[in-house]
């Protein structure tokens, strides 16, 4: 049967462990810097802004809804298309102080009465406040915080403390480096970008699991195994799963980029960049933290032992059982 990876495969990423986690800190401080100097482009979910949705004649395109309300003098526009392309509805969002946000409906109407355009429609207007954006924008980081610890809580239960952390860690160096990337591009970033990083919280994470899953099997079938050798050899083992998945998924996600329209373009590109980040944070980030704190409990139980003083609280981290 063909192999798209061979099953005897081993390849030494546990040699290359401290390269790989050297070049992820770079692109973290990197995306520190880039967060508190050229900051994210929100959106006006973020900051505040009106949202109006826009019903213009049959078989108008962004392009001339674009064009006709820059010709009216509103240039600080996001135009999106909305529904089937014969049904023409569109969404107009805008950012304005608060003493301009109740009236920019009225604007938009003003500007194509001006025109001349017939037929056209305003459906519904939203209004998000600057304090309700801000709000909402608090809500968003909190959110991804509350999803790691919880994460951090289930991996401690369902295999140990020593696998929490490198799962956690590999969650938020996959949100970073993914939040880094809308800064380098300034996409904007709204609650749909926020909804897509949750998603890829917990997508990385099944990725992760099976990883540990593999490395709990290894040992528990090798006990005197060493930690680098029985983390490398599960990483291989799970590769061609790793790669296979998010091949495949990738592949799904490029077709809603290249062909979902704009109203889904940023979301698909979030997961792109995050399936892509999240495979490699599985291999090289959550692993190399559990060989870490495994050899450094290792360490501290022989020193005690040597010594005669009790490690920490006394207590070895048992291996859990199937």
């Amino acid at each position: 049967m063909f192999e798209i990876i061979k099953s005897d495969i081993n390849i030494d990423f546990v040699g290359k462990r401290h390269i790989w986690t050297g070049v992820s800190v770079v692109m973290i401080l990197a995306t520190g810097v880039l967060f508190f100097t050229k900051g994210l482009n929100y959106g006006i979910d973020f900051t505040g802004g009106a949202e109006v949705q826009l019903k213009a004649p049959q078989g108008w395109e962004i392009g001339q809804v674009r064009e006709t309300l820059e010709k009216g003098g509103m240039n600080d526009v996001r135009v999106q298309q909305i529904g089937l392309p014969a049904e023409s509805q569109f969404l107009i969002k805008t950012q304005a102080n608060e003493k301009e946000l109740n009236s920019v409906s009225g604007r938009v109407e003003q500007i194509f009465k001006n025109a001349a355009v017939t037929n056209f429609a305003i459906e519904r207007v939203d209004v998000v406040g600057p304090a309700a954006g801000e709000s909402l924008r608090m809500s968003g980081y909190l959110s991804m915080l509350y999803a790691l610890l919880c994460i951090l809580v289930y991996v401690a239960i369902r295999f140990d403390t020593r696998y929490a952390p490198g799962a956690v860690l590999a969650l938020f160096h996959d949100t970073v480096i993914t939040i880094g990337i809308f800064i380098l591009t300034q996409k904007q970033f709204d609650l749909q970008i926020l909804a897509a990083l949750l998603a890829l919280i917990g997508y990385s994470n099944n990725d992760t699991i099976i990883v540990f899953d593999r490395v709990r099997e290894t040992l528990q079938g090798n006990p005197g195994l060493n930690i680098r050798d029985a983390v490398n050899r599960s990483i291989n083992e799970t590769l061609a799963r790793t790669l296979l998945t998010t091949l495949t998924t990738f592949l799904t996600v490029f077709s809603l980029w290249m062909f979902g329209g704009e109203v889904i373009e940023n979301f698909a590109f979030t997961l792109m960049i995050g399936l892509v980040v999240g495979a490699y944070s599985s291999v090289f980030i959550a692993s190399s933290l559990v060989i870490y704190l495994t050899e450094w409990e290792q360490t501290r139980t022989k020193k005690a032992k040597q010594t005669g003083k009790p490690s920490g609280s006394g207590k070895k981290i048992a291996r859990p059982s199937v």
